[in-house]
């Protein structure tokens, strides 16, 4: 069923390219329309064809439909307290609506769908005033967050923060007091993205706020806020919040405004939080922060934590602070069971700005790992230390490495590492493969286009 809907919304996506009509069938729901008024990449829109369509549309297609629609902020769509469509979260899509202006006329017809009874209207009404600019649609959206309806005052906070509308700062702090959990959910998100300092003292003062979600929401935008201030309540929030969901964004918080003052809440954290996901949020905080007295702590996680993830940031933290006394402790984690923690430790090691220091033996093993990105990895880091010894072990793998981007990789590692066998240069120069005699002919001539390549960062870190 899930690839049918999929295959629905592509139909109309794809179709809407060519401005023709589209119609997506599903259980015998019809989701059509014509493309000729409104921009979508260049190609018009037709907005009362779009929002005739979304009525009674089933909410997946909507969703997909809804995320088409682009919005170029911090977190973009899918961190939005609440939205019309709240029950799923929408799923990327690269057919993405420019933000070219609308007509009037559309502007009016998607401000009054923000008050339609259908969610999938409100949903794509919302997020095509998000594309607009705020002195556009920002006192309309101001208007609707004082209407008797609560959800059309929630809808209105969210299109504030979509156009991240200045003049809405203050009407937005108001609605923090608002009765409804949404409401100040999405103003506290609003402002946050708007990130004007104003807003700092009110979003605090949320942080006890019995809705989980309102709690989430100030505290992500607090982390946004440039300014220190927060940080002493944000401690508190890691240290106390009965939440691992709001405990985890406060960590991230705390690594985002780099607060030195959090390192001891953060250690704590990793050490005793019970959520694998606040620890995990921990390390990377403690790497963000890039403060050596995290790293005993890191080490231990490195050594004890269950969970990989956990396991994996913490190296990451350790190469992100580049403590060089740690290289005993990465070249340990190259034997851990999971190829993410393996990877990572390869990475780290690498940027340990360590060149000269003879590499790790854990380091070489990884040049025969079953893991692709593992073996690059490895190769990239042995590039980094130039490591002369490593040089047998190097060639080996090369000879029975299959992988194109590992093999270059390889090939960079031998040439920063002093080869100099005329045999092994030979090969290499006469090999029948021409990206490896081109790697080779620009090792041998130190060409600065071959270097940083390969870079294989590690996976992306967690994020709220």
């Amino acid at each position: 069923m899930q690839r049918v809907l999929g295959l629905a919304i592509a139909t109309f996506a794809f179709s809407s390219l060519s401005g023709g009509p589209a119609v997506a069938t599903v259980d015998g729901s019809n989701f059509s329309g014509t493309i000729d008024q409104g921009r979508h990449r260049g190609v018009p829109i037709d907005v009362t064809a779009l929002l005739t369509a979304a009525k009674g549309a089933p909410p997946m297609i909507c969703s997909l439909a809804a995320n088409s629609i682009r919005n170029w902020g911090w977190g973009d769509w899918n961190d939005a307290p609440a939205t019309p469509l709240s029950f799923a979260k929408a799923i990327t899509s690269n057919n993405d609506f420019s933000s070219e202006a609308f007509p009037a006329a559309d502007i009016q017809q998607l401000l009054a769908g923000l008050s339609a009874d259908d969610a999938c209207v409100r949903e794509l009404s919302v997020r095509l005033i998000g594309t607009q600019k705020p002195e556009t649609v920002g006192g309309e959206l101001i208007t609707r967050l004082s209407a008797s309806d609560a959800g059309l005052r929630s809808v209105a906070a969210l299109g504030l923060g979509l156009v991240e509308a200045q003049n809405g700062v203050d009407p937005l702090i108001r609605a923090l007091r608002d009765a409804s959990v949404d409401v100040r959910a999405n103003s506290a998100w609003a402002l946050g993205r708007i990130e004007n300092g104003r807003a700092l003292q009110p979003l605090l003062g949320l942080f006890s706020d019995d809705a989980e979600k309102v709690r989430l929401a100030a505290v992500s935008s607090a982390g946004h806020l440039d300014s220190i201030s927060s940080v002493p309540a944000l401690i508190r929030v890691l240290r106390q919040d009965t939440s691992p969901n709001v405990r985890r964004v406060a960590a991230w918080a705390l690594g985002n405004l780099e607060a030195r003052d959090g390192v001891t809440a953060l250690v704590d954290a990793l050490a005793r939080d019970s959520d694998a996901r606040v620890r995990e949020m921990s390390a990377w905080a403690l790497g963000n922060i890039e403060d050596r007295r995290g790293v005993p702590a890191l080490g231990t996680a490195i050594r004890g934590d269950a969970e990989d993830r956990v396991r994996e940031t913490a190296v990451w933290a350790i190469g992100k602070i580049e403590d060089r006394s740690a290289m005993d402790l990465l070249a340990s984690a190259t034997g851990d069971r999971s190829a993410n923690v393996r990877g990572t430790a390869a990475w780290a090691i690498g940027q340990l700005d360590a060149e000269g220091t003879r590499a790790p033996a854990g380091l070489l093993r990884l040049l025969t790992d079953e893991s692709t990105d593992v073996r690059l990895k490895a190769a990239w880091a042995l590039g980094q230390l130039q490591d002369s010894n490593a040089l047998v072990a190097i060639r080996d793998a090369l000879k029975v490495e299959k992988n194109d981007r590992v093999r270059k990789a390889l090939i960079r590692a031998l040439m920063k590492s002093g080869e100099n066998s005329q045999q092994t240069l030979t090969e290499l120069l006469n090999s029948s493969d021409p990206q490896v005699r081109e790697a080779a002919v620009r090792g041998i001539a130190g060409a600065r286009s071959f270097d940083p390549w390969p870079w294989p960062w590690p996976r992306p870190r967690p994020f709220p």
